[in-house]
């Protein structure tokens, strides 16, 4: 397995006299979960519970009035648990690259940083709403756990039917007795809502008037995943009551700069890279979280395994 750092013939653009101040760059994106999921309090130890209604109380008529005798009901409730995870990644380089750099006026580790955060977030994403990576105590995700609820629904080639249909999937998730406060997809379905039209010729979809960059689907926030972890493979849009979705963090990105230690390859355990040997330093970023889907019963279904909170429409054949 390959360990990586930044050479010199990966940080030379930066290094030459007379060339630009300013490094161009992609657009930096964080975690959309995180953005969009409700936070919880910061986890004290590594494991978080939470309990949760797992059934409700059920009231009677007194029958006869008088005389008729008061029913008794049961109320119970179930332990969800949110396991902290950690994800880190180091970053070597030589000494004398960063001394380069600097004297042209750059700091590398200053455009580094928010790239590992988009990276994070990236990875956060991943875990959490398709789960392609993910660690193996968190729960199943989002995305295939809507499925195998059934709150999905194929592309049939009727997009305003897909979304908005009786058999739509925000309707999935309200028969699972969830009010849908929020979307997420693709910003490649930005285009294709911009594009659906109405027998006027008109736009279904229109951003709202006090932001042009946002959209809704019947007044349900829309936000387009742009860090790269969406999967059109799996899903095309995902609604849901996005507060079901819990998260809290154990300890928030911390940086911690490495000069006198041995990098090893994880895989064979051979000493990569010798920092103080060879005039390198690292930048070493962890972050630790988990996060958890309670599902708590509601009133319509009173029945957990027969409700989730989202809903996914899946790619058509």
């Amino acid at each position: 397995m390959a360990v990586n750092k930044i050479s010199r013939t990966d940080a030379e653009v930066l290094i030459p006299e007379e060339i630009s101040p300013d490094i161009i760059q992609g657009a930096i994106e964080n975690s959309v979960a995180l953005s969009s999921f409700r936070a919880l309090p910061n986890m004290a130890s590594n494991v978080k519970v939470l309990p949760v209604l797992e059934t409700l109380p059920t009231a009677y008529w007194v029958d006869p009035v008088d005389t008729g005798y008061k029913q008794t009901t049961n109320v119970k409730w179930d332990k969800v648990k949110l396991y902290a995870e950690e994800i880190a990644v180091i970053v070597p380089i030589p000494e004398n690259v960063l001394d380069d750099a600097a004297s042209q006026g750059y700091d590398i580790w200053g455009q580094v940083r928010p790239r590992i955060v988009a990276e994070f977030g990236r990875l956060i994403d991943d875990a959490i709403i398709f789960g392609n990576v993910k660690p193996a105590t968190w729960r199943p995700a989002i995305v295939p756990s809507a499925i195998a609820a059934g709150n999905v629904t194929p592309e049939s080639g009727d997009l305003w039917a897909d979304i908005m249909g009786p058999d739509g999937i925000i309707a999935h998730v309200e028969k699972s007795g969830f009010l849908p406060t929020g979307s997420l997809s693709s910003v490649r379905m930005r285009g294709i809502l911009r594009n659906l039209r109405d027998d006027n010729n008109q736009p279904i979809f229109k951003s709202t008037f006090q932001n042009a960059a946002t959209y809704d689907l019947d007044g349900i926030p829309a936000k387009f995943v742009i860090n790269g972890s969406w999967d059109d493979t799996q899903a095309k849009l995902l609604v849901g009551d996005m507060s079901q979705a819990v998260y809290s963090i154990r300890q928030d990105i911390t940086y911690k700069m490495l000069t006198e230690a041995v990098i090893q390859d994880p895989v064979t355990k051979e000493i990569v890279y010798n920092l103080a040997q060879q005039d390198m330093v690292a930048l070493r970023v962890t972050m630790r979280l988990g996060w958890a889907l309670p599902n708590p019963i509601t009133m319509l279904t009173r029945d957990r395994s027969q409700q989730f909170p989202f809903a996914v429409l899946t790619p058509g054949e």
